[in-house]
């Protein structure tokens, strides 16, 4: 009995030898250091580690944060939780609109409660008030850079998020060798000084701020022959929330100034909701990777976990408590946003497994939170792997990383995490390696 046990034992681990040799060899023939990567392969049924490789460095996840932040933000709201926009009216015939910070909210949203108001008779308010208390004022994250201050995919967030925090800049040819035409979807304070030249070949638009004059002037060259249409991150949500709103309540012969405030326990009654339901936010974060509703999230969160202001600092210590209650060590990590985004956040590959087998086997809802081969961010990556393959991406300069859950050819379920952080290897390079050490785990263990 004792040799028949030692035989197993001998097979086992000649059986491991093999399948982290092809792990190695997939890293040997990529070129990239082995000291930029980071790699851990867990068993989620028994916690056990089978692959690792620098495990217990902290190195930037990028976007894979994110499989981690919205779990904590999932937990502490719960799956029927709403984003929720509401006007409400007071004795005073005074109008209170409290904001839920909610990143789906459109300018159509604030038109129907306005609509609903002038249909209920609601007219010529004494006065309009914002309640804009359920998140701080704080709208970029720690270490985010300056120079993605033009990034589409980076928008400011804050508690006044409409239309994606995004306006539409529409660059149109005129006569051969005159400026184009210069035109916003919306009225939106913005200068731009123009550079862009009708013409051919088209080269496109290239927008850059003149800050050395003032913050809301744009440099704007190039040349073009067709339309060019261009989205640019709104520098002041306020206002720009502010000029949707004012343009709306003239429905109502409202002509003062929109103020903020706090909404009255008392009497006061609903008009009407915007809610948008967390499905969506999961959506938006998994399988999307959008920044704005993460963050937005996150500190929606905090102001649930606080009963108070949300702010990121509150949803970090809701993260840590979290993590305590699943047993999960956050000694050798830092954490400053919920995107990923600041490199001054640092995970290790051990932590990661971590949390992704605690989460799992808390709820093992949670695999079907991430991307299938094809969708999402994966749209056009690991159609390899098919349906075997549930994954969060992660990019940054010099960085890219994927986390998640794979099936091997032997029927584990395994947690697994690979960040790359290496400044002379091109990003498709990372990302041929992360598919080769994947199909390495499918095929070998």
């Amino acid at each position: 009995m004792k040799k028949i046990i030692t035989l197993v034992c001998i097979l086992t681990l000649t059986m491991l030898s093999a399948s982290a040799e092809s792990i190695n060899k997939a890293i040997s023939d990529s070129g990239i250091n082995k000291s930029a990567i980071s790699i851990s392969v867990r068993d989620t049924k028994t916690g056990k580690i089978l692959y690792k490789l620098n495990d217990k460095k902290p190195v930037t996840p990028a976007s894979t944060l994110k499989a981690v932040t919205f779990a904590a933000s999932l937990n502490e709201l719960g799956k029927d939780y709403e984003f929720t926009t509401a006007l409400y009216k007071n004795t005073n015939n005074d109008l209170i609109l409290k904001l839920g910070a909610d990143p789906f909210l459109k300018t159509g949203d604030l038109e129907k409660l306005i609509e609903t108001a002038k249909s209920k008779n609601v007219m010529s308010p004494k006065s309009f008030i914002i309640d804009d208390t359920i998140t701080d004022n704080i709208e970029w994250g720690e270490g985010w850079q300056w120079t993605d201050e033009l990034n589409p995919y980076m928008p400011k967030f804050s508690v006044w998020n409409l239309d994606g925090n995004l306006i539409t800049v529409s660059f149109e040819p005129t006569v051969e060798g005159a400026p184009a035409d210069i035109k916003l979807s919306v009225f939106y304070p913005i200068t731009f000084m123009n550079y862009v030249t009708t013409g051919s070949p088209q080269t496109g638009v290239k927008i850059t701020r003149n800050t050395s004059i003032a913050p809301n002037i744009y440099n704007a060259e190039g040349t073009i022959n067709k339309t060019v249409l261009k989205q640019l991150p709104v520098l002041n949500q306020r206002l720009y929330f502010t000029l949707r709103l004012e343009n709306a309540v003239k429905e109502l012969e409202y002509y003062g100034n929109i103020k903020t405030g706090v909404l009255p326990g008392q009497n006061i009654y609903l008009i009407d909701k915007i809610t948008t339901g967390i499905d969506k936010a999961s959506q938006a974060i998994m399988l999307e990777s959008n920044n704005t509703v993460s963050e937005s999230l996150f500190k929606l969160a905090a102001a649930h976990y606080t009963n108070s202001a949300g702010t990121t600092k509150n949803a970090i210590n809701m993260l840590q408590n979290y993590c305590e209650k699943l047993n999960v060590n956050t000694d050798d990590i830092k954490i400053v946003d919920a995107s990923g985004v600041s490199k001054n956040n640092l995970v290790t590959a051990d932590f990661m497994t971590s949390f992704l087998t605690a989460q799992y086997k808390k709820d093992n809802n949670y695999k079907k939170l991430f991307a299938t081969a094809g969708n999402g961010t994966l749209e056009n990556r690991m159609l390899y792997f098919g349906k075997h393959l549930r994954a969060k991406t992660g990019t940054l300069s010099d960085v890219s990383a994927i986390t998640g859950f794979i099936t091997t050819a032997s029927g584990k379920t395994l947690a697994f995490d690979i960040m790359i952080n290496d400044a002379k290897s091109k990003p498709s390079e990372k990302k041929m390696l992360e598919e080769y050490i994947l199909r390495a785990i499918r095929n070998n263990y």
